[in-house]
């Protein structure tokens, strides 16, 4: 690509992910000035068409995680505007976002998901009413993961142990979101997938210091530990990526990606959900696993621009 075309870097937003993002919008910015492009750090805010405008961006690289950034919304009006962007389309985003959605996905493309229950606000009187009728509305029983259906960074995400739990757990999700998806907890290694241009790029063990891969554990220093590449077999790991790379594919994703999933103690995998946009500092797992194919962070920007 011409690296005169004005590249707009969009970050910040107005996500519950927001201070993430700017880190990440910063570390890409950063990347494409050193390697000489024509590119402009730009804050999301509701100005944002009129900024694009302004800034006459003929390019975006997207680095806005959560929300309107990674919902398809922002896409929308990027598509209406006519200006490429990178990574996945408004459906693939959309779908990505809502896990009630993209699990149903999967599952139609036969790709493996922890049984899983959906509540919404709407469809019972009160939250002591959803605890009353848990064992009918999750029957894998407990212990479960309550999490909302539309947020990322593992905000409001609560691991549910005993019956004593399950209403904080409840009012905790829905002081994010109106929707929760109730999930059987898979004991076992957490895995996370790097996809790029096509093709699974591998993969990185998750070890958080706390219970789970909580949003303290994945932004506090020394809080998780991470092991490049996972520490499984050859043959689970060649099934962890195609898992991966199929749940890319079946929401019809774009560009770079980061696939979360669980391998159990028995060897089975499970696809947990699709980060569309995943973190880009220079210390976040994509590109972390980019490192591994031999991609340094700069590198793995230029891929991602070259195919917005």
């Amino acid at each position: 690509m011409d690296r005169k075309e004005k590249i707009g870097v969009l970050c910040g937003g107005l996500s519950a992910e927001r201070d993430v993002s700017l880190r990440s919008g910063k570390a890409v910015y950063n990347a494409l000035k050193e390697r000489g492009y024509n590119v402009v750090l730009i804050d999301a805010g509701h100005d944002l068409c009129e900024a694009l405008r302004k800034e006459a961006v003929q390019r975006v690289f997207i680095a806005l995680h959560g929300g309107a950034g990674e919902n398809g919304s922002v896409q929308g009006m990027l598509e209406v505007m006519g200006i490429p962007y990178t990574g996945s389309g408004v459906l693939a985003s959309a779908a990505a976002m809502d896990k009630d959605m993209s699990k149903k996905i999967f599952m139609h493309h036969n790709i493996s998901v922890p049984p899983f229950a959906v509540v919404s606000r709407s469809d019972h009187a009160s939250v002591k009413d959803m605890v009353s009728g848990f064992s009918s509305i999750a029957p894998f029983g407990l212990p479960c993961v309550v999490k909302p259906a539309e947020e990322g960074s593992s905000i409001g995400v609560s691991i549910v142990k005993n019956v004593s739990e399950l209403q904080g757990a409840l009012e905790e999700g829905f002081r994010h979101g109106s929707t929760l998806i109730i999930e059987k907890y898979i004991k076992g290694k957490e895995i996370q997938i790097g996809i790029s241009a096509g093709k699974a790029l591998g993969g990185v063990e998750v070890r958080p210091s706390a219970e789970f891969y909580s949003y303290e554990a994945k932004y506090t220093a020394g809080a998780t530990q991470y092991i490049l590449p996972p520490e499984v077999d050859e043959e689970s790991y060649s099934r962890l990526r195609a898992a991966a790379l199929a749940a890319h594919n079946a929401l019809g994703c774009k560009g770079a990606t980061r696939v979360d999933l669980m391998l159990d103690e028995d060897g089975r995998e499970y696809v947990l959900e699709v980060n569309t946009i995943p973190g880009m500092t220079e210390t976040s797992l994509l590109p972390k696993i980019a490192a591994l194919s031999g991609m340094n962070f700069g590198d793995l920007v230029e891929e991602i621009i070259s195919l917005a």
